[in-house]
């Protein structure tokens, strides 16, 4: 049985005349339209006294009424994940190599392995401090994207490395092939994102949005596609993703933010090509300089080889 934890109830104001249900519980409520859709396909939604459809129209002065459920609760599952490689681990911090379809932590609505399961079930302690589902984190990688990641280990590493990612004193540089040639083939791309207005996890460059900042350069250029090195001076939610395809270069294979279903068939993709190659910091504890890079995983290095023959 669904937990509600409150109910809303409004009348429809003139403005909202003749729009859907969903879009006038959206802009009611601040939600994103899917998410509005969602609790009117579950039945939480009421339009004068009864269950409506999403594409019903409303008029000015019915009666909308909303619950809307308590939040779920995201718990770490202790498992070992194939493919994941510790590339260093000390008192402090672990770095992993992570592979695609693996989450950083857990998260209301995702069901797959995460890299803070992974650990629990190795047996790495790791940070108590953060949520409890996000305990140790200091950064993300999205599930699509591989490469290195580092989990704080001792309470003091925490607060140094969240502070150095804050500051932007990390290196975090990542390879992606991307449509297209990039003009110029070194740039900024210095363009504020938000989330989607229309779509649940997805980003969009916004004058709204919060400030994020990419560097890019290219070292390879072929036919169809351009290797590029990026390095992050911000770290937003799919921000290499989002900025490329404002460019209109969007990563290959990413067809949540418009790459070309065909391209990313042709050379055997069913990801975005974007991994983080070299992750680079000063020790928490001992102040020195550590790097860490990662090859290409096989999926990435064959897509590659093809674009390359294709030329």
């Amino acid at each position: 049985m669904t937990e509600i934890l409150e109910r809303k109830v409004f009348s429809v104001p003139e403005g909202l005349a003749g729009e859907r249900v969903d879009a006038a519980l959206s802009r009611l409520l601040g939600l994103s339209r899917t998410r509005a859709a969602e609790l009117v396909a579950a039945g939480l939604v009421e339009l004068d006294g009864r269950v409506p459809q999403k594409s019903e129209r409303v008029e000015p002065g019915s009666m909308l009424e909303a619950s809307i459920p308590a939040p779920r609760q995201a718990v770490v599952v202790a498992e070992e994940v194939e493919g994941m490689r510790v590339v260093f681990e000390d008192d402090d911090f672990v770095v992993v190599d992570k592979p695609v379809g693996v989450a950083a932590h857990p998260s209301v609505g995702w069901t797959g392995p995460t890299v803070v399961g992974h650990l629990a079930g190795a047996g790495v302690r790791i940070s108590t401090s953060g949520a409890s589902e996000r305990q140790g984190i200091v950064q993300r990688l999205d599930v699509g994207t591989s490469g290195l990641m580092t989990v704080a280990k001792s309470e003091q590493a925490y607060s140094v490395l969240k502070q150095a990612f804050r500051d932007r004193t990390v290196d975090k540089t990542y390879h992606s092939l991307v449509q297209g040639h990039p003009d110029p083939s070194v740039g900024t791309i210095d363009a504020p994102i938000a989330r989607h207005p229309k779509h649940d996890f997805k980003f969009t460059v916004r004058s709204d949005g919060r400030p994020s900042v990419t560097h890019y350069d290219t070292l390879e250029a072929h036919r169809y596609a351009s290797l590029l090195t990026i390095k992050l001076e911000t770290g937003r939610t799919h921000q290499i993703r989002v900025h490329m395809s404002a460019l209109h270069h969007p990563c290959v294979g990413d067809l949540q933010y418009g790459a070309d279903p065909t391209l990313a068939q042709r050379v055997g993709l069913e990801r975005q090509w974007l991994h983080a190659v070299r992750l680079g910091f000063a020790h928490p504890r001992t102040g020195e300089y550590v790097e860490f890079e990662s090859p290409y995983p096989d999926d990435l290095q064959s897509a590659l080889d093809v674009v390359r023959a294709l030329d």
